[in-house]
């Protein structure tokens, strides 16, 4: 049997594998993975980052996002989300954006992987998204959004007015900038 059959059969559907991961069943791997790679039995994730991709009726199945960004930055803290669940929050914002962010502790920048561009930001995040956290990660992304800012701030306004100010106040001090803490601050200030 060859070496690139070898590998072959090591390799299960829908797991990741790392170059250092197929060196240990190839002696000529980074071949071996270009073969693989021309194949389609291998997807290049990133550098030195494989997915053996799950097939179905319709070809290959891509990997679940969560599972990819795990991957990728090799830790499980990690928050995704995206310009589009401001529109959740009912205070005007109808646009949808091709764009997601990934809040974590260990990468910052764009990225490629596997073909999709995330938005890596090294900043403080909470474990699960909220009305208050999306409030608070609005105001911090403001500028990014392609709706009529002055609008979307005046609902912004009076949203906050409508919240538990005690919990508006303690999320823009864990993850608001500096310009949000200052809005919220005003804001809850004439609220009282």
């Amino acid at each position: 049997m060859s070496g690139l059959q070898e590998l072959k059969i090591r390799l299960q559907p829908g797991k990741f594998y790392r170059r250092n991961d197929l060196a240990k069943w190839s002696e000529s791997v980074d071949r071996h993975v270009n073969l693989l790679l021309r194949e389609s039995a291998l997807q290049k994730v990133s550098r030195g980052l494989y997915y053996c991709p799950k097939k179905s009726a319709f070809g290959a199945v891509p990997p679940e996002e969560t599972a990819l960004i795990r991957e990728f930055l090799l830790d499980n803290r990690f928050l995704i989300t995206s310009l589009n669940l401001y529109n959740s929050l009912s205070i005007g914002t109808t646009l949808l954006y091709n764009k997601k962010i990934v809040y974590n502790h260990k990468r910052h920048g764009e990225f490629k992987v596997c073909n999709r561009t995330f938005n890596f930001r090294r900043r403080p995040f909470p474990k699960t998204i909220t009305p208050v956290f999306l409030i608070v990660d609005l105001l911090n992304n403001l500028n990014s959004l392609e709706e009529d800012r002055d609008e979307v701030l005046k609902n912004v306004s009076k949203k906050v007015l409508s919240m538990n100010a005690v919990s508006v106040r303690s999320y823009a001090n864990r993850y608001g900038n500096g310009r949000t803490k200052k809005l919220i601050s005003q804001l809850l200030n004439r609220k009282s």
